[in-house]
């Protein structure tokens, strides 16, 4: 381990691991670390087993759950779009060989204490009650510009400049209520909150363009897709990567030490005893407690259940997770109206957990750190940037989409 590495990573998360291999395959000389003797982080999939001693403690689950190696549940659920980023770092680096996904049965909505199908065809569209007839008419007419949008083609622009417009305003255009813009936002371009009305609308308009367009993908009910073995198999195989190219890892290292120089920046990690030299690192906050903030908590339920989800269409959903930002200290009490759609559940797993973002320099202390994120777009988003802050490179992303396929399969 008394060597010196371009880049020390800590943690195998996948953001971490995502680095890792395309950092290697850069020609960087990486080290990869982790205090865990697993991969994944907090982003790992667990079995029944493991799921029960993590929450459970002592014990093991009853009978009637089946067979443990028959789970792999997700700490951290995320859908990917079929056309989005992570697909396209997937492709971009062949780590689509060591996987295989599943096209995602629907996308359901909640609104006014009932479960929609979020549309995925012009005929769903047609007869969904999210909307009414005019309103409907409204949104296609938004819908249809949105299609036709092209950033280079100012014909397609009707005479707005998305970058100095605001969503709020394209959305006035169209006289769209407050429910629809609520569905389009949230449902559609994924926005984590509000904010988003009042910034350039170019922004909503691609979210809702790669929407679509993942939405056309497979042909399928929803635009995402998933590893059919659960998320556990993303940060696993951008670490086969890594490897392939050179990179070293080492699981189940205790008490990782990042050191510093007199100066403030990070000049190696020290565990049992032995230091590794290094000239940059990343890592997930928790190696550098004194480096973030904290920004919140979240709270988190798993519900393992023996049926689907009632109203939606018997999609394949026996296990399901509901979360929220935590206001309080009994996520049972928080979690509850969400928990009450899933109809009987046989096991609760109640977690709390706490939310940090970086409020480091990198240029100062060559500590590369990167804060909370919601689904795969942003996570990938920011893999992007801390690439080029790391290489002075930007990311090549052009790819073939048609690489990478979705497995059909019965079992979620």
């Amino acid at each position: 381990m008394d060597e010196e590495y371009d880049v020390i990573v800590l943690g195998t998360g996948l953001k971490e691991c995502i680095l890792s291999g395309l950092l290697s395959v850069e020609g960087l000389k990486v080290l990869h670390m982790d205090r865990n003797d697993y991969y994944g982080g907090e982003s790992t999939s667990l079995s029944l087993n493991q799921i029960w001693k993590r929450f459970r403690g002592d014990g093991s689950p009853p009978e009637a759950l089946g067979s443990s190696k028959e789970y792999n549940v997700d700490m951290i659920p995320k859908f990917m779009m079929a056309n989005g980023g992570l697909v396209r770092v997937l492709i971009r680096t062949g780590v689509t060989k060591y996987l295989n996904f599943k096209a995602v049965d629907g996308s359901f909505v909640y609104n006014n204490r009932k479960i929609y199908k979020v549309p995925a065809t012009d005929v769903e569209a047609l007869k969904s009650t999210l909307m009414g007839l005019f309103e409907k008419r409204r949104a296609r007419k938004l819908f249809i510009y949105v299609q036709d949008y092209e950033e280079d083609d100012p014909k397609s622009h009707e005479g707005l400049d998305l970058t100095t417009v605001t969503t709020r305003e394209v959305i006035s255009k169209y006289g769209l209520d407050d429910n629809t813009v609520d569905f389009i936002g949230h449902a559609l371009a994924l926005h984590s909150d509000d904010s988003y009305l009042d910034e350039p609308a170019i922004h909503t308009v691609k979210r809702m363009k790669l929407y679509a367009e993942s939405l056309a993908r497979f042909q399928g009910g929803s635009p995402y897709i998933y590893p059919l073995y659960g998320l556990g198999e993303l940060p696993q195989g951008f670490a086969r990567l890594s490897a392939v190219y050179g990179g070293t890892y080492m699981l189940n290292k205790p008490q990782c030490k990042v050191e510093f120089d007199e100066d403030g920046k990070a000049i190696g990690v020290t565990s049992e005893g032995e230091t590794a030299k290094c000239k940059k690192i990343v890592c997930d906050p928790s190696y550098l407690p004194d480096k973030v903030k904290k920004v919140g908590r979240v709270a988190r339920a798993i519900c393992i259940m023996s049926h689907p989800i009632p109203d939606t269409n018997n999609s394949h959903s026996y296990i399901a997770f509901v979360s929220t930002e935590a206001e309080t200290d009994e996520p049972e009490t928080e979690l509850k109206p969400g928990i009450d759609l899933l109809g009987p559940v046989d096991e609760t797993f109640f977690d709390i957990y706490d939310r940090y973002e970086p409020i480091n320099n990198h240029e100062e202390d060559n500590c590369f750190s990167y804060d909370a994120t919601t689904h795969f777009e942003s996570t990938v988003q920011n893999v992007i940037s801390m690439y080029k802050k790391i290489t002075g490179k930007d990311l090549d992303l052009s790819v073939d989409l048609s690489a990478a396929s979705a497995t059909a399969s019965e079992d979620a």
